[in-house]
C-alpha cells in the first residue's frame, strides 16, 4: 500500500511569502512548500473525537455499584438516580453502565473500552480548599466555569483558557506534520481550528464533495465541464504575483482533493466498493441506504474514509464527530407518559454508534490502529433541579474505545458522591449541588491519546502548553 502526498500552504505562510517574494528566486512557489511526513501504511493511526455537545451527564453513564457509593449516589441524585438492578455490570469493576448502552458491553469484555473518570479543564491540580481560597478570578480557575461555549472551547483547545485561538487536534496536526488537517463530519469546531488553517469539513454518506456547478451531471450536461475548464485555466500555474500563485495553488489542491475523495464520500451502504466489514458492523442501524442516527452516519463515513486512507492520504488522521442535545435541564430521566427520556435516547445513540464503529475497525483489521474517544462541555449537577433535570457542572466521565486501549478497567478517581463533600465546589447550602472538581485534566487526557498517536515528549509540550503544570503525571495510563 502506498500514499501519494500532496503539499499545502496555509494562511500564515501566505503573509510571510507575500512579504518576501525576492527570496523565492528561481525556486518558485513549489520550492517553499513543506513536504508532508512520509506515509507508512504499517504505521497508520487515527484518532476519532466524538463531542457530546451540551454537557453529557457522565455520572449517570457510569455509576458505582458497590453498596456504599451506590447508596450515596442514590441519596444525592434523587429522582435522577438509576437503581443498581437496572445498571449493566462491567465485569471486574465496581461500576455499571447506563442501561441504554448495552451495545458497548462486548468492547468492555474484550478489553477495548475504558471509562476515564472525573476529567475536565484544569490549570493545575486543584483541591476544594485551593478552589475556595482562589476565588473566581484566580488563574487557577478555568475561564467562565459552567458556561457552554467557554467550556466547549476549553475542552477543544485543552487547558483552562476558553479564549485559546486553536484546538488541540489542529495543533497536533501541525506539530506532527500530518498530511491532512482535522477532518470533521460533525460541523465546525475549535478542536480542528489551527494557527495555520482550518479543519476539512465533509458531508455525510451520499453527500456531494465537489465544486457545485462545475462537474457534468448524470444527464451529460457538458456546460459544467466548460465552466470547470475555464476555472482550471484561471488557476493555472504561472500567476503574476507570489500571492496570486499561492492562492491558485491552494485552489488547485482543493480541486484535486475533491476529485480524489468525491466517490469515497458519496458511497452509501450496499454500494459497490464499500467494505463488507463496515456494512456488517453498522447493519442494525442501516435502513435502506440510510443510517438511522446522526452519529451512526458520521462514524460510518469516518469508517469509509479510514478504509480509503490511500485516497485521503497520510498515515496520521484526526477526525471529529458530534451529537447535540445533551443539555438535559428538563425531564432528563423519563419522557412524556413514562417513555424513555432524552438522555437515555442520546446515550443509546452514542453506545450503538461507537460499538458499530469499533466492530467495523476490527472487521477491517485496524482495531489496534484506531482509537475513538468522547468529550463534552462539562458534567451535570448530581442534585436534580425542579424540572426533573440537571444543571451545568464541571468534572465528567468520558469513554475511550479501540484495540490499543487498556480497557476492562476504569481510570481516574471517582469523586466522593456526597453533596457538599470534599470534591463538590459548593460551600454554602445552596451551592451544594454536586459539581465535582476534576482530578484529571483535559491536557492529561489529550496527552495520553497523543502519546499513543506518536507525539514525543517535546511535541506534547508544544501541542499542550498547559501540560507542564501537571509535572510527571502526563499520562492517565489508559492507552497501551
Amino acid at each position: 500500500m502506498s500514499f501519494t502526498a500532496s503539499n499545502t500552504l496555509h494562511r500564515r505562510d501566505w503573509l510571510r511569502l507575500a512579504g518576501s517574494a525576492a527570496g523565492m528566486g528561481a525556486l518558485g512557489i513549489a520550492g517553499t512548500l513543506l513536504g508532508p511526513r512520509a506515509a507508512r501504511a504499517a504505521d497508520y493511526k487515527a484518532l476519532v473525537c466524538i463531542s457530546l455537545v451540551g454537557g453529557n451527564d457522565g455520572f449517570n453513564m457510569l455509576v458505582p455499584t458497590d453498596t456504599e457509593r451506590h447508596t450515596q449516589y442514590l441519596a444525592a441524585r434523587g429522582m435522577l438516580g438509576i437503581p443498581k438492578a437496572s445498571l449493566l455490570p462491567l465485569a471486574g469493576s465496581e461500576f455499571g453502565l447506563h442501561p441504554s448502552m448495552a451495545a458497548l458491553l462486548p468492547a468492555w469484555t474484550a478489553g477495548h473500552l475504558a471509562p476515564v473518570v472525573n476529567v475536565g479543564p484544569l490549570a493545575a491540580p486543584l483541591t476544594k480548599a485551593e478552589y475556595v481560597a482562589a476565588g473566581p478570578d484566580s488563574p487557577l480557575i478555568p475561564d467562565s466555569l459552567f458556561s457552554h461555549s467557554d467550556q466547549q472551547h476549553a475542552w477543544e483547545s485543552a487547558g483552562a483558557k476558553s479564549l485559546a485561538r486553536s484546538g488541540w487536534g489542529a495543533r497536533a496536526a501541525e506539530v506532527l506534520g500530518t498530511t491532512q488537517p482535522v477532518i470533521t463530519l460533525g460541523g465546525n469546531s475549535r478542536f480542528g481550528t489551527g494557527d495555520k488553517g482550518f479543519e476539512l469539513a465533509l458531508p455525510g454518506p451520499g453527500g456531494v464533495f465537489a465544486a457545485k456547478g462545475l462537474t457534468p451531471d448524470q444527464m451529460g450536461w457538458q456546460a459544467n465541464r466548460v465552466r470547470k475548464d475555464a476555472v482550471d485555466a484561471l488557476y493555472a500555474p504561472g500567476q503574476a504575483s507570489t500571492l496570486g500563485e499561492t492562492f491558485a495553488a491552494m485552489q488547485r489542491d482543493a480541486f484535486a482533493m475533491s476529485d480524489r475523495l468525491a466517490a469515497l464520500v458519496a458511497g452509501l451502504p450496499g454500494d459497490p466498493g464499500i467494505p463488507a466489514g463496515i456494512d456488517r458492523a453498522f447493519a442494525p442501524w442501516i435502513r435502506g441506504k440510510q443510517l438511522t442516527t446522526p452519529l451512526a452516519a458520521q462514524l460510518y463515513q469516518i469508517a469509509k474514509l479510514i478504509a480509503g486512507r490511500e485516497q485521503v492520504q497520510g498515515d496520521r488522521h484526526l477526525y471529529f464527530a458530534s451529537v447535540r442535545s445533551f443539555d438535559t435541564h428538563i425531564d432528563q430521566l423519563t419522557g412524556k407518559d413514562g417513555a424513555r427520556g432524552l438522555h437515555a435516547d442520546l446515550l443509546a445513540q452514542v453506545g450503538d454508534a461507537m460499538a458499530a464503529f469499533h466492530d467495523a475497525m476490527q472487521n477491517l483489521g485496524l482495531g489496534q490502529q484506531v482509537t475513538a474517544f468522547t468529550q463534552s462541555d462539562f458534567g451535570r449537577t448530581f442534585a436534580p433541579n425542579s424540572s426533573r433535570g440537571s444543571d451545568h457542572a464541571w468534572g465528567n466521565i468520558q469513554l475511550v474505545s479501540g484495540g490499543a486501549v487498556k480497557g476492562g478497567s476504569t481510570y481516574g478517581a471517582y469523586p466522593t458522591p456526597v453533596l457538599g463533600g470534599p470534591d463538590d465546589v459548593g460551600v454554602e447550602a445552596w451551592e451544594m449541588q454536586g459539581r465535582w472538581i476534576p482530578t484529571a485534566s483535559v491536557d492529561q487526557y489529550a496527552a495520553t491519546l497523543l502519546g499513543w498517536f506518536g507525539a514525543s515528549g517535546a511535541q506534547l509540550d508544544a501541542i499542550l502548553p498547559g501540560l507542564a503544570a501537571f509535572g510527571n503525571a502526563r499520562s492517565l495510563g489508559f492507552m497501551g
